[in-house]
C-alpha cells in the first residue's frame, strides 16, 4: 500500500492504486482505470467499511459544516503494528496510536490521508464503552478535525475536539 503524506510516499506493502494529477489511477489484474474520487477507502487489514457511499457522504458532510470544501480524502486502514511502523517513520513516536493525519489541505480545500489502527479502534470501543462503529466514526471525525485546523495539544483543545467529533458522530446517524 502506498500511503502519500507530505513527507514523502509510503510503502508499506504492493502499490493499490497511484495518484496522477488528481485522478487516482488503479492498478487491478494489469488493468488500469482512472477514476476521480474525492473520498477513498484502502483496507489493509479485514476490516472493510460497509457503505462506502454513505460514510463518503457523511465525510462530505462534515467537512462543508465547519466551512470547508472537499479535496481528496483517503482513510487506510492498517492493524497495530503497521500504524506503529507509520508513527515511528513519521512522526518519530514508538508506540500505538488509533489515527494519523497527514494533512495536505490548502485554504479551504480539505486534502489529507487519514491513517485508522482498527486494532486501537476496537480496544477503545471496548475501554469507554462504546460501539466500534461510532468509535470508528469517531477517530474519522477526528483525522478530518486536525485538516481542518482543530488541535488537541493541549486541555481546551481536547475539550472541544472532543465536542466537535460528538457533533460530527450525531450527523452520521441522522437519516438520509
Amino acid at each position: 500500500m502506498v500511503l502519500y503524506t507530505p513527507q514523502g510516499i509510503l510503502n508499506l506493502s504492493r502499490p493499490k492504486y497511484k495518484k496522477y494529477n488528481e485522478v487516482l489511477i488503479f492498478c487491478l489484474r494489469g488493468y488500469i482505470c482512472k477514476k476521480k474520487m474525492a473520498v477513498e477507502f484502502v483496507y489493509n487489514t479485514h476490516y472493510n467499511i460497509q457503505d462506502e457511499k454513505r460514510h463518503s457522504s457523511w465525510v462530505e458532510s462534515v467537512i462543508i459544516s465547519e466551512g470547508f470544501i472537499l479535496g481528496e480524502v483517503v482513510f487506510a486502514f492498517f492493524d497495530d503494528e503497521e500504524m506503529k511502523k507509520i508513527n515511528l517513520k513519521f512522526l518519530k513516536k514508538d508506540f500505538y496510536t488509533d489515527v494519523i493525519c497527514f494533512d495536505d489541505s490548502n485554504d479551504s480545500k480539505i486534502n489529507g490521508n487519514i491513517a485508522i489502527s482498527v486494532d486501537r479502534v476496537k480496544e477503545n470501543a471496548l475501554k469507554y464503552g462504546s460501539e466500534f462503529h461510532n468509535e470508528m466514526l469517531r477517530v474519522m471525525a477526528h483525522g478530518l478535525l486536525h485538516c481542518m485546523n482543530y488541535r488537541d495539544n493541549n486541555k481546551n483543545g481536547k475539550i472541544i475536539m472532543a465536542k466537535k467529533e460528538a457533533e460530527k458522530i450525531k450527523m452520521f446517524h441522522v437519516e438520509p
